[in-house]
């Protein structure tokens, strides 16, 4: 778990061309895809209870709605139904921080379990 002072971002915006969320932190600016957001989702659907389960083929996937969640949380919409995860200020600005290694990570564990990004492929292992 994260421990920081938490921050309220000063700006939340929904950019639904690029599927990104953009966050600002005063004069700091972070643009988090979708993708990301929703393999990332604090919801038990994909933290599980204590045994992450891996989200793959989430490419393409996009955020319908933002909306708060009392003062300490977003509750994001994707285009694919999920809408259970309440991000909190914190494990947002987390995530937008930590990004570049939660996304490489990720992509990590796609490859080591055989999975893909991409909804219309399935990968397939030989054994020779």
């Amino acid at each position: 778990m994260w421990c920081t002072a938490m921050r309220i971002p000063s700006a939340i915006k929904l950019h639904k061309a690029s599927k990104t969320l953009e966050l600002h932190y005063g004069a700091e600016q972070y643009s988090l895809p979708a993708e990301f957001l929703r393999v990332h989702s604090p919801s038990a659907e994909v933290q599980g209870h204590g045994n992450p389960i891996l989200q793959f083929g989430k490419l393409g996937v996009a955020l319908t709605q933002v909306e708060p969640a009392g003062n300490y949380a977003l509750k994001l919409t994707f285009d694919d139904g999920h809408d259970s995860g309440l991000f909190t200020w914190d494990y947002l600005e987390q995530l937008a921080l930590r990004q570049t290694e939660l996304w490489q990570d990720y992509l990590a564990e796609l490859a080591s379990a055989g999975k893909s990004r991409d909804p219309n492929e399935s990968v397939v292992k030989l054994l020779l």
